[in-house]
């Protein structure tokens, strides 16, 4: 069995790609695995949260949405503090891989934050183009550029063909968080 640690890359306008990172969490927690998951661009409650938080060998970082605003709807000053939040909180995860205690690292969110300018540049490409040959490391977000999809080993594209939110139907509880 390989040793050398990928990248996934789950992405797109549909429902499942935070659901297909942090299955991927539980299945490598269960197997024995440190994983480390860093939650950018969210801030409320999530079942799947609660439930990860009781396994030992999981370490999750939470983002913030602070002003209970979308990114485009901040002040400068307002977008400036959620970014220190956020590389601070990508920093911590760089921190556990290199002492060794991450075999997997999940970035939820990430390239929206990347791409809102949110999340420092630097020390996302930096991660993600000089990750550790060990560490399996996952990206998810909304529109990843060409390099990263070219970078990565899987490429999941999650499609929106029908969503009950688009009828107002408002996000439930234990199901879309």
């Amino acid at each position: 069995m390989s040793k050398k640690g990928l990248i996934h890359v789950y992405y797109g306008d549909g429902k499942g790609k935070t659901t297909a990172a942090l299955g991927l969490a539980l299945r490598a927690a269960g197997g024995g695995k440190q994983v480390v998951i860093v939650h950018f661009l969210k801030s409320w409650k999530c079942g799947e949260r609660e439930s990860l938080s009781q396994l030992s060998n999981v370490s999750l970082l939470q983002g913030r949405l602070p002003y209970g605003k979308y990114v485009p709807d901040m002040t400068d000053e307002e977008k400036s503090e959620t970014k220190k939040v956020h590389d601070d909180n990508l920093i911590k995860a760089i921190r556990f891989v290199e002492k060794k205690q991450c075999d997997i690292l999940i970035l939820d969110e990430a390239i929206d934050a990347y791409n809102l300018g949110v999340l420092d540049a630097e020390l996302f490409n930096g991660l993600v183009y000089e990750k550790p040959d060990s560490l399996e490391l996952v990206v998810t977000g909304h529109d990843p550029d060409n390099k990263l999809l070219e970078h990565a080993d899987y490429v999941t594209e999650m499609i929106k063909h029908k969503h009950p939110y688009d009828e107002g139907v408002n996000a439930r509880q234990g199901i879309e968080y």
